[in-house]
């Protein structure tokens, strides 16, 4: 949520989300048609749509960003998000059939990483061989097959990076510069969220091109179409974000300039704002919340939210791998303290993954917390009273209430089932690195829903899915989230992805703590900032009451 509150600002999809009740409405598109069946989309762009640089912004630019989005080689973490259109994961995961056209695309030259397109032959994919994990390609070219892997065992196999599926085969199809289409592989009814959603947003080919990343993130290099752009970012200090006169809707936007502040620590981010050198915060210290809700209630007023704090376990880890083991951990720990203790805002207990509140679900739970089974199963994995469990680290990213939930855990697995743990506190950069790669046993995790469907938090534990990061992988889940996803009668939708829960909350790859409520503090002089399921707050929907503000901040200095 922080990088995303930047994106956001800074670039804008095809929709945007109002900032009030979240409903899709026209970004970089001024409308949309569907199809009767559901199935196609069509957008037609803005005749005023531009980059900050001031040249047009074009379907083009979709094409070519949905295209980056897709392609394996970016490996993008949200890939997933497009696999709703014709062929698209298809075109990721490097499924074309024999007869199907494809694009070999060949290494790039030394030196040219991140920067241009690789260079790419065009032809009709004939055979597949397969040799253990090394796949060669048989494609006819000119009329001549030719043979590519990009582990060439013999003389006549060319080196290639990958073959797919050409991109042509997917949905995403430029009518005209202003006019793009859609075409999905079965209807999808919150869509338009996802099109919503900052990593659907376009991305400038030749900015990205000629400074390959990340130069290209660079503030003197980026050009961006969002209702701000970067004017500069001083590493651990701020990223100052100024005005885009060139986005479609400017005068709507009311800030001129804004800083993001980069503060690790809530108590360091609560001492700036009461010294008036901030004008919203995202976190406070847990202790003080409860004193800021009785002192502040206009100002800090925590509301329920799409989300859930949990842990990940690396299930490719022992003892990590034996389910049993899991469901000790799960079982053991208390919730109702941890909420009341250490988070302190109203935090409810969670029990599942998908949060209460979404019409027609109805969340499946791994149970409340019993001693006895715990102590039960973890004597059936082998480590009775705790005997033999080896001492692992538990990971978090630096936040005071990070710590205090983490010391809670640790005290509580150590006196009820005898288990050692270490803690190991990171920061934010070097934990997200540090759980992707699966670097870890066990890892302090969160997910805010990115729309409201059951589907936005149980699709991020599929097999193939980047965002998973815990090694788990069961089919039948897979398979019973891929049919929710083409099921047509809600009933049955709903059901199905509640029969897929219920299978995460057998098998816990994730261990539930809590459902997430909002930790906003704001000046009661900010305008525009509604509470929502998301806690989200675009930009460009804010503005400062300037009088008010002088008020204010004279009114406590004289405190």
């Amino acid at each position: 949520m922080p990088e995303g509150r930047v994106v956001e600002a800074l670039f804008e999809g095809l929709c945007r989300r109002h900032p009030v009740d979240l409903r899709p409405q026209p970004g970089m598109a001024e409308r949309w048609e569907i199809s009767p069946d559901g199935r196609t989309y069509t957008f037609y762009l803005r005749a005023d749509a531009r980059w900050s640089d001031g040249s047009p912004l074009t379907a083009d630019d979709f094409r070519y960003s949905f295209r980056r989005f897709l392609a394996p080689e970016t490996l993008g973490e949200y890939g997933y998000q497009l696999w709703y259109v014709k062929n698209a994961k298809r075109f990721s995961t490097q499924g074309a059939a024999p007869g199907e056209r494809v694009e070999v695309e060949l290494p790039r030259a030394a030196g040219a990483v991140n920067t241009s397109a690789p260079p790419t032959l065009v032809g009709t994919l004939r055979r597949v061989e397969t040799a253990g994990d090394r796949k060669t390609f048989h494609v006819e070219i000119d009329g001549r097959i030719r043979k590519f892997s990009s582990q060439p065992a013999d003389a006549d196999v060319e080196r290639c990076a990958w073959v797919l599926l050409h991109f042509d085969e997917v949905g995403v199809r430029v009518v005209n510069p202003r006019r793009l289409e859609l075409t999905l592989e079965h209807p999808t009814p919150y869509f338009l969220d996802i099109l919503s959603f900052y990593p659907l947003s376009p991305v400038n080919r030749r900015c990205l091109e000629t400074h390959g990343a990340p130069q290209w993130t660079r503030a003197e290099n980026l050009v961006s179409n969002g209702p701000f752009r970067m004017q500069w970012r001083r590493i651990r200090d701020r990223i100052r974000l100024v005005k885009n006169e060139q986005y479609w809707n400017r005068d709507a936007v009311k800030l001129g300039v804004v800083d993001v502040l980069a503060v690790e620590g809530s108590t360091t981010m609560l001492n700036m704002y009461l010294t008036g050198q901030a004008d919203w915060i995202t976190d406070v210290p847990p202790m003080v919340a409860p004193e800021l809700m009785a002192s502040r209630p206009q100002e800090f007023a925590p509301t329920p939210m799409l989300g859930t704090y949990f842990y990940r376990f690396n299930v490719t880890k022992p003892p990590f791998d034996k389910a049993e083991v899991r469901r000790a951990l799960t079982l053991a720990i208390d919730r109702r303290s941890i909420v009341d203790t250490a988070a302190r805002m109203g935090q409810v207990p969670a029990y599942s993954l998908v949060p209460p509140g979404i019409a027609g679900y109805d969340p499946a739970e791994c149970g409340a917390e019993n001693l006895d089974e715990a102590r039960r199963l973890l004597a059936a994995a082998g480590f009775p009273g705790g005997r033999g469990f080896p001492k692992f680290e538990l990971v978090y990213n630096t936040q005071d209430a990070h710590k205090a939930i983490a010391e809670m855990i640790q005290d509580r697995w150590k006196r009820t089932l005898g288990i050692d743990v270490g803690l190991r506190n990171l920061e934010w950069g070097v934990f997200l690195d540090t759980v992707r790669m699966l670097d870890y046993r066990t890892a302090r995790a969160s997910w805010i829903g990115d729309y409201a469907d059951p589907n936005t938090f149980l699709d991020m534990f599929m097999s193939k899915n980047e965002n998973n990061q815990t090694g788990w992988s069961d089919a039948e889940y897979d398979r019973l989230v891929e049919a929710a996803a083409a099921e047509a009668d809600p009933v049955r939708r709903m059901r199905t992805l509640r029969a897929a829960e219920t299978i995460l909350m057998r098998e816990l790859p994730i261990m539930p703590i809590y459902f997430y409520v909002s930790r906003d503090l704001v000046r009661p002089y900010v305008r525009g900032f509604h509470k929502n399921v998301r806690d989200e707050h675009p930009l460009w929907a804010l503005e400062i009451d300037d009088a008010e503000r002088r008020e204010v901040l004279a009114r406590e200095a004289r405190r």
